[in-house]
């Protein structure tokens, strides 16, 4: 599938929900190829078949996973910028917002596109291909509030400051502290000052 190409979502069962669940819960704390098919199912309740009904290969359940989490971040993003009100800067600002809720909440554990790329590094890796149309797809979103902003070349400054959140994620990971957001928020604010 091309990196832009999005997939159908299967419609949603109790069962499925749980195997998506449950499996994004542990690939999340244990990483993908450490975490087997016998673990989620025995950590759901479900049996094998059931897994094999919703799902071709652990492959497609990673990739199902992590679509429905790309899904939850954007339904997140888009509510944290228009809790923001009207304001062009405090749309845009929103976002940093909500990284540094993410970052401050419990079960922050970095990045589950970051790891998942690291794990399929192979570029046509159908994992790997989800985790670049995640990462475009949050380019897109700050290309948008940049351009509200009045910023020239907003396509390439999205490029930068994502950068910038990709970098305070691991960074907010390995030094558990969430204050790097605000580095990256500052850091932003001077490119587009100067943009």
């Amino acid at each position: 599938m091309p990196p832009n190409a999005s997939r159908t979502t299967p419609p949603s069962t109790p069962k499925r929900d749980l195997l998506l669940d449950t499996a994004f819960r542990l690939f999340y704390r244990d990483g993908y190829h450490a975490v087997g098919i016998d673990t989620i199912l025995a950590e759901a309740g479900l049996a094998k078949m059931t897994l094999y009904h919703h799902f071709a290969s652990k492959e497609e359940l990673i990739v199902s996973a992590l679509e429905r989490r790309g899904r939850e971040i954007s339904t997140g993003l888009v509510a944290a910028v228009e809790a923001a009100g009207a304001s062009p800067r405090k749309r845009f600002l929103a976002v940093f917002d909500w990284y540094e809720r993410w970052f401050k909440s419990k079960e922050f554990n970095g990045c589950a596109f970051i790891r998942a790329a690291g794990e399929y590094p192979e570029l046509q890796s159908p994992v790997h291909q989800v985790v670049t149309r995640q990462k475009q797809a949050s380019r897109e979103v700050l290309a948008s509030l940049l351009a509200d902003l009045g910023v020239a070349s907003p396509k390439s400054l999205a490029g930068q400051i994502q950068l910038l959140l990709e970098g305070a994620i691991v960074t907010a990971h390995t030094s558990g502290d969430p204050a790097t957001i605000l580095l990256a928020r500052e850091a932003a604010l001077v490119l587009i000052k100067t943009a």
